[in-house]
């Protein structure tokens, strides 16, 4: 049986792309610390959960603030689909928002989404303090504030085991250099999507860290500061966040609609494609062997950064030729039948 026969038959496995990206579990459920579970204490921490998820969701900070949701700030309970207490530590309000109403909401204010497909981070993070200098491993009691940042600011974040060979690449001159090379090749036994280098060093009570993020051909990079290791990684992982929610996040109504063509197409990733493409509102346009078109709405650039966590190619205009429409055999002294019409062209076009 074909591969285009599979397609419309619907005969499918969810399975996962060849990728690296993760889709994040949890996305809507917020933890916010509390020093008590006093109906004031909760409300408080319940504003401060609303504006997590904000950001969250479109790596705006100020969005939480906007006049388009006055009505979510004034009443979050329209959005919540339940909340409780967890014990930790440290002990917070757990809350659970809906996922389809928050996003109509957040949609109807104007605002931008980042779907919970995102990339995976491996974050090289060296600790520079009084007691020396070390580099933070997986498994390591250090870790545990920066998974804590990382859930709270909807990032897949992964950790190297910080062997002795690592421990030598991850030098503080290597962290804070512009050339990822060093690291790159230290980083391939993971296989994360993006790579983050964070010098983290403690002065006079304060921490304050220079990190630097490169996904595909683009580099980011800031600082920031914070009370302690737990404020330092939510602040490196906020900016984290901002920067990278511009690349993915997609705007109901305002993106312009395109056809995009992908080649190499097999039973195994067809499942998984049309879930990396949901935040476009994909339509399955046409199967010609293992070619598929869909029609997206989103920007070329934000499809390009969603296409490239699953390590699609780009293909260049020259190489990609619309096959002609044949003209089918005609019989003597018959009449040659019109050709069919040309099928509109692909935007974009990517391969396995």
């Amino acid at each position: 049986m074909g591969l285009s026969r599979y397609f419309f038959v619907g005969c499918l496995s969810l399975v996962s792309l060849a990728s690296h990206a993760e889709t994040l579990n949890g996305l809507y459920q917020v933890l916010e610390p509390v020093s008590s579970q006093a109906p004031q204490e909760r409300e408080q921490a319940t504003q401060r959960a609303l504006q997590t998820l904000v950001i969250r969701l479109t790596g705006d900070a100020k969005a939480a603030e906007g006049p388009g949701l006055a009505a979510i700030r004034k009443d979050p309970q329209q959005i919540i689909s339940q909340y409780g207490y967890d014990a930790g530590p440290p002990e917070s309000l757990q809350v659970d928002f809906d996922p389809v109403s928050t996003d109509r909401a957040l949609r109807d204010a104007g605002l931008a989404l980042w779907g919970n497909n995102r990339p995976s981070i491996l974050g090289w993070w060296l600790n520079d303090s009084t007691e020396g200098s070390s580099l933070v491993g997986d498994g390591q009691s250090a870790a545990e504030p920066l998974r804590r940042a990382a859930q709270h600011r909807g990032l897949p974040l992964r950790l190297p085991l910080g062997d002795l060979d690592e421990q030598i690449v991850a030098t503080a001159p290597n962290l804070e250099s512009a050339d990822p090379a060093p690291l790159r090749s230290a980083s391939e036994r993971y296989g994360a999507d993006a790579l983050l280098a964070v010098h983290a060093r403690e002065e006079a009570g304060q921490w304050q860290a220079k990190w630097r993020l490169w996904l595909g051909d683009k580099a980011e990079q800031g600082s920031v500061q914070g009370a302690d290791t737990a404020a330092l990684a939510d602040a490196v992982l906020l900016a984290v966040s901002e920067r990278l929610a511009p690349r993915f996040a997609v705007k109901a109504g305002v993106s312009s609609e395109q056809l995009l063509q992908v080649q190499g197409m097999t039973l195994e990733r067809y499942a998984a494609l049309g879930h990396l493409l949901e935040p476009f509102g994909a339509q399955l346009q046409r199967v010609d062997g293992d070619r598929i078109v869909y029609r997206v709405n989103g920007s070329s650039e934000q499809l390009r950064s969603q296409l490239s966590l699953a390590k699609l190619q780009e293909v260049p205009a020259g190489e990609a030729l619309a096959p002609q429409p044949v003209q089918p055999p005609v019989a003597e002294g018959a009449a040659p039948a019109p050709l069919p019409p040309a099928e509109p062209e692909p935007q974009l076009r990517f391969r396995w």
